[in-house]
């Protein structure tokens, strides 16, 4: 004899209640998507210059917190690794911060400028490769067409074949080509260009002074090795030089978002008010359920029905309502992560991971909530009711 579905057809008797539930769970589910899904963008932003740069060890100042913090330490420092066996070649990398005049609005906004020279083909970024040639020509730049629209439609104005000259920093500049990276919390845009054209924007800036360090290491070479010797000889020589992996330079990054900013600790905070929301959303509506069928629950209990049949009816809602509240949160969500991402710039795609995590603490937070609700259950006493 086929079990009677109970938990399924208390919570369709009342559509409008079960409606109701559904899109609470599903709002604390978008709370939580939306938290997250920030977070890993900052993240993932924050590490999409250092994923793509072509190194085996890198070399900043140990004053440096981040990316959009470097400290600039001595060229020498970086020649000085030539002096181990395995290096094949060194590449300063320059770093600043220059104010770009909108070419069609004149507004000024900050963007981020890399430099290092054209000849070393350092980063593996689309459009990069193929246009470092013309920064080879002075106040030529590359522009980064994955930056926010604020800095102009300097994309559309390059592919419709018009030139796209504008200053930074009061230094008039020509748009060579584009190339895409992607904003960050750090930093809205960014352009490429040259380190001699670089120290032209920046006409204070000593050549002397680099920001980043890129070793690259012959194929035969130990890199754990020569990355082992070089750590001790610049921390017992040179401790104002840090050396890092590649591996290392990506998460000194992540570090700096996670610890070093309030940031992470603001979006597990909002995506833990989303999971308290779900929670006493869910428990509001079981509680009401337990209590306008708390006769029928004394009855069976009355009938020889255990606690943990009864119990188990309840648990069986809330998980009912934790699977068909996520479906509409995870829909409303992938296209809130569609128009945030068209907005901003930032990578803030819907991942399985992601979606798995979100489910798991929708399936919590309602057992959470039933474990609670289950209480006004387990005093229900045929004796008082009939």
């Amino acid at each position: 004899m086929a079990r009677i579905p109970l938990a399924w057809l208390q919570l369709t008797k009342e559509k409008v209640r079960l409606l109701v539930a559904l899109a609470g769970i599903g709002f604390a589910d978008i709370l939580m998507f939306m938290q997250l899904g920030f977070r890993d963008a900052l993240f993932e932003s924050a590490i999409t210059f250092h994923k793509n740069v072509r190194g085996d060890i890198f070399l900043i100042s140990s004053q440096s917190t981040a990316l959009i913090a470097m400290k600039s330490f001595s060229q020498r420092r970086l020649y000085q690794a030539m002096a181990f066996e395995g290096v094949e070649s060194i590449t300063p990398v320059y770093l600043g911060f220059g104010i770009w005049k909108n070419p069609e609005t004149r507004r000024t906004r900050q963007l981020m400028v890399i430099a290092f020279n054209p000849a070393a083909e350092i980063f593996n970024l689309p459009g990069l490769a193929e246009n470092l040639d013309k920064v080879k020509i002075p106040d030529v730049v590359i522009f980064d067409s994955a930056s926010r629209e604020e800095f102009g439609p300097v994309e559309k104005l390059f592919n419709s074949g018009q030139t796209v000259e504008t200053e930074i920093d009061s230094r008039r500049v020509r748009v060579g080509g584009l190339f895409k990276l992607g904003a960050s919390f750090g930093a809205d845009g960014n352009i490429v260009t040259s380190d001699l054209n670089f120290l032209r924007i920046f006409d204070g800036r000593d050549r002397g002074s680099i920001d980043i360090g890129v070793v690259n290491l012959k194929p035969d070479a130990n890199k754990e090795q020569i990355i082992a010797k070089m750590k001790d000889y610049y921390k017992n020589a040179y401790p104002d030089v840090l050396v890092l992996s590649h591996e290392e330079f990506i998460q000194f990054e992540k570090t700096y978002w996670e610890t070093g900013t309030s940031i992470g600790f603001v979006f597990f905070l909002g995506t833990l008010m989303g999971f308290i929301v779900g929670t006493v959303i869910v428990y509001q509506i079981l509680y009401t359920d337990v209590a306008d069928h708390l006769a029928e629950y004394a009855t069976l209990k009355a009938m020889g029905y255990k606690d943990l049949y009864l119990l188990g009816v309840v648990f069986q809602e809330a998980i009912i309502l934790s699977i068909l509240g996520f479906i509409p949160g995870y829909g409303v969500a992938t296209v809130l992560y569609t128009l945030t991402r068209n907005a901003t710039s930032l990578p803030m795609v819907m991942t399985v991971a992601r979606a798995t995590t979100v489910l798991i603490l929708t399936v919590i937070m309602c057992t959470i909530s039933g474990a609670i609700a289950v209480r006004k259950l387990q005093a229900a006493d045929p004796a008082d009711i009939f």
